[in-house]
């Protein structure tokens, strides 16, 4: 003779497919109202965050199935609330509203005759809120209900700290995937950025038939300053620097520390604007550079980098070879510059 497996009962069916299928607060109370409402034969049933600081409690989400309706979003002052009261008086349930708390104006407007609560808390024992049900009908109170109450908010509890748990998980990577992308000494961009940078600029400059700009920057004489006046002295010359670069940028500009004492600074201009841009792009990155550093302990008259500047040209080079062009039109800049201090006056 066959024999069949007896059946969940449909409440605790629900149950077990809201907790293993919830990846959301939302996901999860939802049922639970639901069998919370079968269990307590109550026709609202809630969930509330308290703000003990602002004084208030919010109903997040709500079930309703009769004439009393407790709607999401509704907020009261807390310590007009039957769930402060309950809280305060070690008092769960009641099936005389009127006559237990009938002080709460809420309770009154609502039309609440029967209540039963239990809080939520977090693991550090902190109340995040309450999980209720309410009916404008005198109603007993099953101890399998009461149960179930206080189980549904331990699970409410559960799920909320691995939803906290999340956010800082993410917290956490975002933060990492921002300081893989930072240079430590500078604060700006560092290699891998600008590359990606790069990629983005040379596709939508292809894009809006726009000219990419790319100012090479090289720190001479910055050997000499680690050497004269050590390498503390040396990184706080590269940060001031990458202060000063981010100061001259336009607003559409990129700057990033390419490592060592080389910059590189990204610029877009219009076809329409032809040469004179471009010079002026590299000219103003070349006079920013040429000041007085405070760097601490020491001063230091410098007196400018080398900056080669290079327009991606209509063969569309990708990023290593963009920054290989810059790289060589900053040699050819900085050899003029040596030259140039050779010649006699």
């Amino acid at each position: 003779m066959n024999t069949v497996a007896p059946s969940v009962p449909l409440p605790f069916a629900l149950i077990a497919e809201s907790v293993t299928g919830a990846r959301t607060l939302e996901e999860l109370v939802r049922p639970l109202l639901e069998v919370l409402e079968t269990l307590t034969g109550m026709e609202s049933t809630y969930l509330t965050s308290i703000d003990a600081d602002a004084g208030v409690q919010r109903v997040l989400y709500s079930r309703n199935t009769r004439q009393l309706r407790i709607p999401e979003a509704l907020e009261v002052p807390w310590a007009d609330t039957l769930c402060q009261r309950a809280l305060d008086e070690g008092c769960e349930y009641t099936d005389d509203v009127p006559a237990r708390w009938g002080d709460s104006d809420a309770a009154r407007a609502l039309g609440i005759h029967t209540y039963v609560s239990t809080p939520v808390r977090l693991e550090d024992g902190t109340v995040y809120g309450t999980l209720c049900a309410a009916s404008a009908r005198c109603l007993p109170l099953a101890d399998d209900a009461q149960r179930a109450l206080r189980m549904f908010s331990r699970l409410i509890g559960q799920q909320l700290e691995r939803e906290r748990l999340l956010d800082r998980l993410q917290e956490a990577n975002a933060a990492l995937a921002a300081s893989a992308l930072v240079d430590a000494v500078t604060g700006l961009p560092n290699r891998r950025a600008l590359m990606q940078e790069l990629t983005r600029r040379i596709a939508h400059c292809q894009r809006q038939h726009e000219a990419l700009v790319v100012a090479f920057i090289d720190l001479d004489g910055f050997k000499a300053i680690n050497d004269r006046h050590g390498h503390d002295a040396g990184d706080r010359f590269l940060a001031a620097m990458g202060r000063t670069l981010a100061g001259a940028l336009r607003a559409d500009d990129f700057a990033a520390r390419l490592g060592g004492d080389e910059f590189v600074v990204v610029g877009t201009v219009a076809h329409a604007e032809g040469p004179d841009s471009i010079a002026a792009f590299g000219d103003r990155l070349s006079q920013c550079t040429r000041r007085r550093f405070d760097l601490g302990t020491v001063t230091v008259e410098y007196g400018g980098a080398s900056v080669g500047v290079v327009v991606a040209g209509d063969d569309r080079p990708g990023p290593d070879a963009l920054l290989a062009r810059a790289d060589a039109a900053m040699y050819a800049v900085k050899r003029a510059r040596k030259a140039q201090a050779l010649t006699p006056a």
